[in-house]
């Protein structure tokens, strides 16, 4: 198992089992996803390496936690996210995946 499918197998687990995680909606986790992004830009600005890994699992947290919540209304799950962002980053860079050159 990837340390990914680990953190994903810990998300559901939770999700399961814990009271708190398990009341969690998309609009209650809103604040935690702004406050997450603030920690990151002050973690960027500190230029500490290991202030930075923390805050960006943070983040991530935040991505897998709605993944969730959106898998278990059958709506999407994090995979279903992940190809979204392969392709958009496809489409914003045909200089890249594309005919198309830049300069």
């Amino acid at each position: 198992m990837t340390p990914f499918e680990e953190l994903l197998k810990i998300m559901e687990s939770l999700r399961e089992k814990c009271p708190w995680d398990r009341k969690q909606t998309h609009e209650s986790l809103k604040k935690y996803a702004i406050e997450e992004v603030y920690e990151l830009l002050d973690a960027i600005d500190s230029k500490d390496d290991q202030k930075l890994k923390e805050e960006l699992g943070d983040v991530l947290l935040q991505v897998v936690f709605h993944s969730q919540i959106a898998k278990e209304r059958s709506a999407f799950d994090v995979w279903d996210v992940i190809k979204a962002l392969n392709q958009k980053l496809i489409d914003r860079h045909p200089h890249v995946f594309g005919c198309e050159s830049a300069e």
